[in-house]
């Protein structure tokens, strides 16, 4: 089964309608399911698939460039059926490569973990542009995808590159599924079970097709959630660990300490930097940049309503909604979990899980803002700008008091205000905490703003009957029942 990832598979197709080879670059987080889709493509439209994945990290042994040229010719071997020989030259390696195309087939060649292969020779990139311009450029039914999760790595030695300029056909960032495509996981259970039942797995998942592959139909979310995160054998139990693992290059440890500073809420560079030690320099930017690339963190930059300006200091978010789910709950659960405490438990009984929950909730819906414009009736008008929105202190002269937003919506003359809650029941109070928020809201002249209501649980019948919001949003509808 394969869902999702329509637009880019259309996309690709085109290639096939050029007279030249094509080169593609594509990055994601790990997880996201970059492979699979070029599997899913090469099974759709090509004749021939060669993936060759570069060899990851090893505890049991140091790895030289060596291991990695030995895997790749192990890997085109297993591929292609062809005789494996030694070589110890990359440039070898990509020629051996070369043989295997066939000018009569649509080939796609996949080169995965890109960063992993290279790891270990810093000529790599430059052999890699020899071999594109000497060889596999000169082929007119050919794809090379150059794949990997450090974007950093592709970022320097191939976007950056000098060489590489202007030969990219496609540069891809796979983001995470859709709501509604991610409710396809569950099949025809979505049509019978309750809609919270699947925010609640997606608010900890998120859109990751490894994550939600491990979804149990038959099973309830509370299960579901304590088989993957609170066991030893879960995946989400132990996937922390294997993505952020050392062995995986420079950076991971900082890397972690900037989610773990992120877990209690947004923090500017500056003051992540302080907070850890480090300068704040184009180094550590770059660090934050590849993680955002990653979608494991956002820098939610948005206008500032009162101006109409950018705002003078962004603030980064832990986006991943797996990441601050396992940060902020599991770990410090973690020696309980190892010794089974929580096999037979109710979830529910856990310290502040609904809160948690409802948070996990509000994380899942902004990062998902996009599926909500269709519903606010904007029309042709342009979203400038769409953020969690904090200003914890009034304008000099006025007498308004700070106000933070769940998710604020901008067009040129419009603030979209968004509420996004996830309770049992929703009374009227929710009327009198979203004027609130209206009347502590600096709008500069001209602007109007519009209450939004985004929500799981039952809504009390007043609510929707004033007609005070201009929209209202049952999460149902953002996974398409």
């Amino acid at each position: 089964m394969f869902i999702g990832r329509k637009d880019i598979l259309e996309d690709l197709e085109s290639l096939w309608r050029k007279r030249t080879s094509s080169l593609v670059a594509c990055r994601g987080r790990r997880r996201i399911g970059k492979s699979t889709l070029f599997r899913e493509f090469a099974r759709r439209s090509a004749e021939a698939y060669i993936e060759i994945e570069g060899l990851p990290p090893s505890e049991e042994k140091e790895m030289t460039n060596q291991d990695e040229i030995d895997h790749f010719m192990d890997s085109l071997g297993l591929a292609t059926d062809c005789r494996v020989r030694k070589v110890e030259r990359w440039l070898q390696a990509f020629a051996a490569l070369d043989e295997q195309i066939d000018d009569m087939k649509r080939t796609v060649v996949l080169l995965d973990e890109i960063s992993w292969m290279g790891r270990y020779d810093p000529l790599f990139p430059g052999v890699l542009w020899k071999a594109w311009e000497t060889m596999f450029h000169r082929h007119e039914r050919l794809i090379v995808v150059i794949c990997g999760s450090v974007s950093s790595w592709i970022q320097k030695n191939i976007l950056g590159s000098t060489g590489f300029a202007g030969r990219l056909s496609r540069n891809y960032v796979v983001p995470e599924l859709s709501l509604s495509e991610c409710a396809q996981f569950w099949g025809d259970a979505a049509l019978r079970i309750a809609p919270r039942e699947i925010f609640d797995v997606l608010s900890i998942t998120g859109g990751v097709p490894r994550y939600l592959e491990e979804i149990d139909p038959g099973a309830s979310a509370d299960e579901n959630i304590r088989r993957m995160c609170f066991e030893r054998s879960g995946e989400l139990f132990r996937d922390f660990d294997s993505i952020f693992s050392p062995l995986l290059g420079e950076g991971v440890e900082l890397k972690k300490d900037v989610l773990a500073r992120l877990v209690d809420g947004p923090r500017s560079g500056a003051e992540l930097a302080e907070s850890l030690g480090v300068g704040n320099n184009g180094r550590f930017s770059e660090l934050l940049r590849d993680m955002k690339e990653g979608g494991f963190i956002d820098d939610d930059i948005g206008k500032n309503p009162a101006t109409g300006g950018e705002s003078r200091v962004s603030k980064y978010r832990l986006r991943d909604n797996y990441v601050r789910f396992y940060l902020k709950y599991v770990l410090p659960h973690k020696p309980e979990i190892e010794r089974g405490v929580f096999r037979y438990a109710a979830l529910d009984q856990l310290p502040e899980w609904e809160s948690i929950r409802g948070l996990q909730f509000e994380n899942l819906i902004v990062n998902n803002y996009r599926e909500l414009i269709p519903y606010l009736h904007i029309g042709s008008s342009i979203v400038e700008s769409a953020a969690p929105y904090r200003n914890m202190r009034a304008l000099r002269g006025s007498k308004k008091k700070g106000v933070q937003i769940d998710l604020l919506i901008q067009t040129p003359c419009t603030a979209y205000v968004v509420e996004v809650k996830r309770m049992n029941r929703i009374g009227s109070e929710i009327e009198e905490v979203m004027r609130e928020k209206i009347r502590r809201l600096q709008l500069r002249e001209g602007m109007s703003a519009r209450p939004v209501l985004v929500y799981d649980g039952e809504l009390a019948p007043v609510v929707s009957g004033r007609g005070y919001f201009d929209a209202i949003i049952p999460a149902r509808k953002l996974i398409g029942l």
